[in-house]
């Protein structure tokens, strides 16, 4: 198993728990979601634990999706701090194979990768409902990039720089994704995406 955690007492812990299992074996331990597809590549685990919120380009659930590409014999179970209906959304988009929150006593954790190991699909209880009620992104991947960087803090003319469009673009990129969430500003904005998990 491949386990991707960026705090480093909560992967260590996790690394002394899972490692008491007979039947289950950690062969990498990573702190960033850019580390996951080349860890795997290396090792081949069967199942691979991934933290949905992790530093770098790739945070768990894109690394999720790359991993499925790359390595579509690897299982992934996401682990999250926060049910964030876009979380779950991106995660089953994604493909992945289970989902599940960090505050489940340990024993679901060990129970989860055992069924996701062996084939099965598994959903975090306490989120079964919120799975019924998904609300759909209204936001296209250009608007969700925009938005992403601004919530980082880049200005305008900084975003263009890096999309390669111009700060013109997106000004209307902006003011679009203002629109459509009935945000009050951007800053807004920022915040109504975050708590949906669609950034």
């Amino acid at each position: 198993m491949l386990l991707a955690e960026d705090q480093h007492i909560i992967r260590g812990a996790l690394v002394a728990l899972l490692g008491l299992e007979a039947d289950l074996e950690i062969v990498a331990a990573v702190e960033s979601g850019d580390a996951v597809v080349s860890a795997a590549l290396a090792e081949h685990p069967d199942v691979a634990v991934l933290d949905i919120d992790m530093p770098g380009t790739l945070d768990g659930l894109a690394a999720a999706a790359e991993l499925r590409a790359r390595l579509p014999t690897c299982r992934t179970l996401m682990l999250t701090g926060y049910g964030k209906p876009g979380h779950l959304r991106r995660a089953l988009t994604a493909g992945v194979d289970g989902f599940l929150l960090k505050t489940a006593p340990p024993d679901d954790l060990i129970a989860a990768i055992r069924k996701v190991a062996g084939g099965e699909r598994v959903l975090d209880p306490s989120l079964a409902v919120t799975a019924w009620d998904l609300a759909d992104n209204p936001l296209t991947a250009r608007e969700i990039e925009v938005l992403r960087l601004a919530a980082e803090g880049a200005d305008a003319a900084e975003i263009a720089g890096r999309l390669f469009v111009t700060a013109g673009t997106v000004r209307n990129y902006l003011t679009a994704v203002v629109a459509k969430l009935n945000a009050r500003n951007r800053t807004d904005a920022v915040r109504i995406a975050a708590e949906a998990g669609w950034i």
